[in-house]
C-alpha cells in the first residue's frame, strides 16, 4: 500500500470513474447516460423562427375581456355591448351606481389605460405594458416550443432566442420527412383552447350574415373543423380560456375515436360549472385555434372542471393536440423565416472528420511525448488518456450537447493538457541538469511550472465563460468543452501525474539513467 499516495488515490478514482460513466457514450448501450450528439454530427432540422408579437397584445386585451365578463356575471353588474375593438375592450355600465365596483376591478389589473365618458369604458394597454406583452410572448415561446418538444421525445432540442422576435430551434435526430412534419406542426400550433356561448337568438342567421354585421352583435363567425360549410355564430368573448387548463390526455370513446379529455384548474371549473348551470339546454361551442371541434348541448350544470375534445382526430393528432394542450396556449402565432436539413450522412461525415482529427492528433501527441521524454511521456500519455475518459464521462452526466465546435474543443484541450506535461519536464530536466536529485527536480519541476499553468488555465477558463454568456448554441457547446477541458487537464497533469511521480520515486531514484526516465539531453 506504499504505493498509493493521495495525489495518485484522486486520480485513480477519477479514472475509473471516467471509464464508467464513458463507456455508454463509447458503446451506445441501452442504459446509463450518453453524450448527446448536435445537429451537425448526427443530423436534423434547424429552424428560424419569427413571432407575431402583436397577436399577444390581441390575446390579453380578450382575456381581460372574459375577465371582465366573469366579473360582471358574478357581481350581478349590468353591461352592454362588450366587445374587443382594434386591441381595445369598449363596454357601458347600465347602472351608475356599479361605477365603484367597475373601477376597483380595473384597477386590480395592472398596465391599463382607462378612459370614461359617463358610463361608456374604453380600456386599452399602457405602451409599456404593450413593450412587456409583446416580450413576454417571445419568450413564452420559447419555454412552450421547449416543453413541447421535450414531451414529444426528441432528444436534446435547441430553442434559443435570437434578437426581439425570432427564435432558433434545433432538432437532432430528425430524419425523415414525417417526423419532421410532426415536429414542425408541434412547434407552430397554436393550441388556444377556447369555450364560447353559441348566440342561440341567431345561430339560424349564421348562413345570412357577414362577420361585420355578427360584431353589431358582439358575435364572430367560426368553421365546423370536419366540414368548413358548417358554420357557428358564437359570443367573441368565450366563457374560458386555455390559461385555465391543467391537464390534457388522449383517451377513447365508445367507438373507440381518439378524444382529449381536459381539466381546468380550480378558478375555470367554477366558471365553467356556473356558465353550465345558468345556460342549460343551450349550446357550448368546444374551439381549438379558430376551429369548432364539437358544440354539444348543456343538460345539466358540470361540475369537477372537466371536458372532452371530439373532432375526428388521428391516434398521433390527438397525442400531440394534447402534449400542445398540456405545455400551454403560444400567446402569439409563429411563422417559419427559415427551415435547414442536415442530412445524416453529412452528421456522420463530420464525426469521421473528427474522430481522424481526433485519433491522428492523439497518435503524433503520443508518439512525440515518448520519443522525446520516454518513460515521461509514457506517464503525461497516461494522463491524456484518462483526461479522455473523464472530459466524456463529464459531459455526459451533465447531459451537455455535443456539436463540431464541441469536437474541435475536445481536441483543444488535448493539446492544452499535453503542454502542462511538456512544462513539467522541462522544469524537471533543467533541476536535473543543474546537478539536484531525482526527488527534488521533481519537486522543483512541478512547483516551479504550477504558476505558469495555472495563469495559462485560468485565462483559458475566463474566455470559455465569456464565450457560454455571449455566444450562439454552437459557441456556448465549444466553451461548455473548453471549460470541462481545462478543469479535468489540470487534475490529471498536474495531480496525477504528480501522484504517479511519488508512487515511483523509490524505482526512479534507484536508476542512474535519467535519461531514460526523463529523455535528458
Amino acid at each position: 500500500m506504499k504505493f498509493l499516495n493521495f495525489k495518485l488515490t484522486i486520480f485513480l478514482v477519477a479514472f475509473i470513474f471516467g471509464i464508467v460513466f464513458s463507456f455508454p457514450s463509447l458503446f451506445q448501450t441501452e442504459s446509463g447516460k450518453k453524450v448527446n450528439l448536435g445537429l451537425d454530427l448526427q443530423g436534423g432540422l434547424h429552424m428560424l423562427l419569427g413571432v407575431n408579437t402583436h397577436e399577444a397584445v390581441t390575446s390579453k386585451m380578450r382575456s381581460i375581456a372574459t375577465a371582465i365578463k366573469h366579473f360582471t356575471d358574478d357581481e350581478e353588474v349590468l353591461i352592454d355591448g362588450l366587445t374587443v375593438v382594434n386591441d381595445n375592450i369598449i363596454f357601458s355600465l347600465l347602472d351608475k351606481d356599479d361605477v365603484a365596483k367597475m373601477d376597483k376591478m380595473l384597477e386590480e389589473i395592472k398596465g391599463l389605460s382607462i378612459t370614461k365618458d359617463n358610463l361608456e369604458y374604453k380600456v386599452e394597454l399602457t405602451q409599456e405594458e404593450i413593450i412587456k406583452t409583446k416580450d413576454y410572448s417571445v419568450a413564452q415561446a420559447v419555454e412552450t416550443i421547449r416543453n413541447r418538444l421535450d414531451q414529444f421525445g426528441l432528444s436534446e432540442p435547441t430553442v434559443l432566442r435570437q434578437g426581439e422576435s425570432d427564435i432558433i430551434v434545433q432538432l437532432p435526430g430528425i430524419k425523415t420527412a414525417e417526423q419532421e412534419k410532426d415536429a414542425r406542426e408541434l412547434i407552430s400550433k397554436p393550441a388556444n383552447l377556447e369555450l364560447m356561448a353559441i348566440d342561440e337568438n341567431r345561430a339560424d342567421q349564421v348562413y345570412k350574415m357577414t362577420n361585420k354585421e355578427a360584431s353589431l352583435y358582439g358575435d364572430i363567425i367560426l368553421e365546423d373543423t370536419k366540414n368548413p360549410n358548417i358554420k357557428y355564430l358564437v359570443k367573441e368573448i368565450p366563457i374560458l380560456d386555455g390559461n385555465q387548463i391543467v391537464d390534457a390526455q388522449v383517451a377513447f370513446n365508445q367507438s373507440n375515436q381518439p378524444i382529449i379529455n381536459f381539466t381546468l384548474n380550480s378558478s375555470g371549473a367554477r366558471i365553467f360549472a356556473d356558465f353550465t348551470a345558468k345556460n342549460v339546454g343551450k349550446r357550448l361551442a368546444i374551439v381549438l385555434d379558430g376551429k369548432v371541434y364539437s358544440a354539444p348541448n348543456i343538460n345539466e350544470r358540470i361540475g369537477g372542471g372537466s371536458g372532452q375534445i371530439s373532432g375526428g382526430f388521428t391516434v398521433q393528432e390527438a397525442g400531440n393536440v394534447a402534449i400542445a394542450l398540456r405545455s400551454g396556449a403560444l400567446l402569439a402565432s409563429i411563422n417559419m423565416l427559415e427551415k435547414r436539413s442536415v442530412g445524416p450522412s453529412l452528421g456522420a461525415d463530420s464525426i469521421k472528420a473528427s474522430m481522424i482529427a481526433l485519433i491522428s492528433g492523439t497518435v503524433l501527441i503520443f508518439l512525440f511525448m515518448v520519443l522525446y521524454y520516454r518513460r515521461a511521456g509514457m506517464i503525461a500519455n497516461i494522463a491524456l488518456i484518462a483526461n479522455i475518459f473523464i472530459l466524456l464521462a463529464v459531459i455526459a452526466l451533465f447531459g451537455a450537447t455535443l456539436t463540431l465546435p464541441g469536437m474541435a474543443g475536445i481536441i483543444l484541450t488535448m493539446g492544452m493538457a499535453i503542454d502542462s506535461n511538456v512544462i513539467i519536464n522541462e522544469r524537471i530536466r533543467e533541476a536535473l541538469r543543474a546537478g539536484a536529485s531525482v526527488q527534488k527536480a521533481i519537486e522543483d519541476g512541478y512547483s516551479n511550472a504550477l504558476r505558469a499553468i495555472i495563469d495559462a488555465n485560468v485565462t483559458t477558463l475566463l474566455v470559455a465563460i465569456v464565450l457560454y454568456a455571449y455566444g450562439s448554441g454552437a459557441i456556448k457547446g465549444f466553451a461548455v468543452t473548453i471549460s470541462i477541458g481545462v478543469l479535468t487537464s489540470m487534475l490529471t497533469s498536474i495531480v496525477g501525474t504528480h501522484g504517479i511521480y511519488k508512487a515511483l520515486l523509490p524505482k526512479v531514484s534507484k536508476d542512474k539513467n535519467n535519461k531514460k526516465w526523463f529523455g535528458v539531453a
